[in-house]
């Protein structure tokens, strides 16, 4: 670091793509950063709505190093939305840049250091710039998969090669086609690709725009920050991702702490999920969540209520106030014996509960790993972006999930599903494999272990700075 710099002047300003669960996992980062270097101030850039939401509703143990910046979410005053769930994304993204900068000008003014190292979400490609104008590292975080990452930075190869794919007729002669053409990518098929990078059912986005060019940007990242353990890649993919980015840190899966600890007393959970939970047989109940973004149609959201009610397993369900009012009438009085519905669960509490014995989830990517870290095997409904290659990961690579019947909710599809998983012995292998994972998992988070080593080496990056 330059001499005129020392540890109690460093400022790392952390940039946020405020979507998903992007928000909460460069969060989580920081926070640990935070931890390992007490000395270095730490500025988290985000929107209003996604601070308040992070920093209240999750109660993460937060740093005192730590401040929050709030900023502008791009959408105009008086906006009419018009319906497409891209459209917030891309208001966002096309004034991202120059609110950002505001907000940098902000946080140096404000702790009077100027910036050391930018942390930036993988999706702001535009810090690249932002770091170059600053003469400061730029360190951008991938919160999915690194299958997902190679498919970003193939994208130029996959739209030559698959262009032609769209819509469900040529989409058709294409399913059984994999990417077999990418190093470690044989295992994943072209119709898992996401619409940013393979664009089959609508016109390319300002997102998908800014998605394509990670290939572009990327080589300019002093280190690229992996939510992953090194021990769960396939080694054509891990060599060829290291060929091109030696400096690729996989610090392990960043919203779940490693090992997982003691759960807190179930009368401290405010949700009273882990009360109810402790009344509940080991290895019985249903965990149904689909984070934040992601919610199902109406007609399979009816579908799976009436799975779950004829089956009489008890549930617990984290279902948003706002989609409550979709259930069959009578369906919270019918099943209140044998099952809890709440707007909100302590997740990484509930998966590690002994009588969680199956998690339906939608396959975002902090939902699988909070789920291989408890060892909970899945039951698969992806809904859109990264969501289609996981599934994939998680049921034909990983083989600890099964997916429902045509990808969608059904109530015969979701009985199906409970009975193959809780009842049958594909469903006790899926338990020995998903245990077989987490081990690894936990080998890596180990003081000697890889995600152990690559995170210290993240901290002397960032202390060098």
């Amino acid at each position: 670091m330059p001499a005129t710099q020392n540890l109690k002047e460093q400022h790392v300003a952390v940039l946020a793509f405020p979507f998903g669960s992007h928000d909460l996992t460069i969060l989580s980062l920081t926070c640990r950063l935070a931890c390992a270097a007490p000395n270095v101030q730490f500025s988290f850039l985000s929107t209003a709505k996604s601070n308040d939401s992070m920093f209240s509703t999750f109660k993460l143990d937060v740093p005192n190093n730590i401040r929050a910046y709030n900023m502008e979410d791009g959408v105009p005053m008086n906006h009419v939305f018009s319906g497409n769930p891209v459209e917030r994304l891309d208001l966002f993204l096309m004034a991202a840049p120059g609110n950002f900068k505001n907000g940098l000008d902000v946080a140096v003014l404000e702790t009077g250091r100027n910036v050391s190292c930018l942390v930036t979400d993988m999706f702001l490609t535009f810090a690249a710039d932002i770091a170059n104008d600053m003469q400061v590292p730029w360190i951008p975080l991938c919160v999915s998969i690194p299958h997902n990452l190679s498919a970003h930075i193939y994208t130029d190869l996959i739209r030559r090669l698959f262009d032609h794919v769209g819509g469900d007729e040529n989409g058709a002669n294409f399913q059984h086609q994999t990417l077999e053409v990418i190093p470690g990518l044989s295992g994943m098929y072209v119709t898992d690709l996401s619409d940013e990078i393979l664009p089959r059912h609508s016109r390319e986005t300002f997102f998908s725009y800014m998605l394509s060019r990670i290939v572009c940007v990327l080589p300019r990242a002093t280190a690229i920050v992996m939510n992953f353990c090194q021990e769960l890649y396939p080694t054509p993919l891990l060599d060829d991702l290291k060929s091109m980015f030696p400096n690729l840190l996989n610090v392990g899966f960043l919203t779940q702490e490693l090992p997982p600890p003691p759960l807190p007393p179930s009368d401290s959970d405010a949700t009273g999920c882990l009360s109810w939970l402790d009344k509940q047989s080991s290895k019985s109940v249903v965990y149904i969540s689909f984070g934040t973004a992601a919610n199902p149609p109406v007609d399979e959201l009816i579908a799976l209520a009436e799975a779950v009610e004829e089956s009489q397993i008890p549930f617990l369900w984290s279902l948003n106030d706002n989609h409550k009012h979709h259930l069959p009438n009578g369906f919270l009085q019918r099943t209140s014996k044998f099952g809890k519905i709440v707007s909100w669960a302590p997740q990484t509490h509930v998966l590690g509960h002994a009588s969680t014995g199956v998690f339906v989830t939608h396959c975002g990517a902090n939902s699988v790993f909070e789920s291989v870290a408890n060892g909970v095997p899945m039951i698969c409904r992806p809904m859109f972006g990264d969501h289609w290659t996981i599934r994939r990961l998680v049921e034909e690579i990983w083989e600890i999930g099964v997916r429902v019947e045509r990808l969608i909710f059904t109530k015969s599809g979701v009985l199906k599903s409970l009975e193959l998983i809780l009842g049958h012995e594909q469903g006790r292998k899926m338990r020995e494999r998903i245990r077989a994972l987490r081990e690894l998992v936990l080998k890596a988070a180990e003081p000697s272990g890889s995600a152990s080593q690559d995170f210290k080496t993240l901290v002397e990056t960032i202390l060098n700075s």
